[in-house]
């Protein structure tokens, strides 16, 4: 058996996770795993003094032996306790005992859009995708405010709770002020870990594209690009191509809540025609 395999397993054995009943902080009872990260666990656990469902997150033991992995967690929490918003779940005093560091959160009750548009079938028009759209860049903005970037705007991380939309998971968002966005910067080459409010506009981008794709079928075997498949509105389209940075993406959140209402006038100014 090779090295790489020992240390496999050994990782397998060490970020077992909690089993189902497991009392944390004499307070919490586990009742299922929900996620499971590169550094985290996610469990659904009980409140046995208040009765409310809370969510709790474990770091991975093997990434608790790591400096970058501690310092991860601990900048999850910082930022989640600087964020206080109604869309974003408020967190809990508890941090860490002899089963490792842990962040207690609410739980927010609601479906994944990717349990929705891959496991229910739900389909978006293109007036529901933007409405949807339109809030959860309100959501941004917020975010973006209080000089924080999520870096992980992934249709998994945005859940609808009935009429509202929530974000989850903080584990790569970065101050924008944080020295160290630079060298999270060197190390992610790619659009949407950038340290810059661009990286959340290009998540956000790809997660209208999914709500747009939801419906879409196929006509021919052959991969066209999203532009050639898709029958979108001309606003629309331009939109996506600025999220997506193929041109000048957008400088702000409030740029393109600004299109997006532009584009609606647009459209009512057509109907009166």
């Amino acid at each position: 058996m090779n090295f790489h395999w020992i240390k496999t397993i050994y990782r397998f054995i060490a970020d077992q996770p909690l089993p189902k009943g497991h009392l944390l902080f004499q307070r919490y009872t586990i009742e299922e795993v929900i996620g499971m990260g590169s550094y985290g666990i996610t469990y659904r656990a009980t409140d046995f003094i208040t009765g409310n469902h809370v969510a709790v997150k474990q770091l991975r033991r093997t990434k608790s032996w790591t400096e970058e992995g501690r310092k991860s967690f601990e900048k999850e929490k910082q930022i989640l306790q600087e964020l206080s918003l109604p869309e974003i779940p408020t967190i809990h005093p508890h941090t860490a005992n002899e089963k490792g560091q842990f962040l207690v959160m609410d739980y927010v009750a609601g479906k994944n859009f990717e349990d929705l548009i891959f496991s229910e079938g739900k389909v978006y028009s293109e007036q529901n995708a933007l409405a949807i759209f339109t809030q959860l860049v309100s959501i941004v903005q917020k975010i973006h405010e209080k000089g924080i970037i999520h870096r992980d705007l992934r249709i998994p991380n945005i859940i609808s709770s009935g009429e509202k939309l929530h974000i989850i998971d903080f584990g790569l968002a970065f101050k924008l002020s944080d020295e160290a966005g630079g060298k999270a910067a060197e190390k992610h080459r790619n659009l949407m870990r950038e340290v810059s409010v661009t990286s959340d506009f290009y998540a956000l981008g790809h997660f209208l594209l999914f709500l747009l794709y939801s419906g879409y079928e196929p006509q021919s075997k052959k991969e066209n690009s999203w532009e050639e498949e898709l029958s979108l509105s001309p606003g629309v389209h331009q939109m996506l191509r600025r999220l997506l940075q193929i041109d000048e993406s957008f400088g702000s959140a409030e740029e393109i809540i600004a299109e997006i209402y532009s584009m609606h006038l647009t459209k009512e100014a057509g109907k009166t025609m």
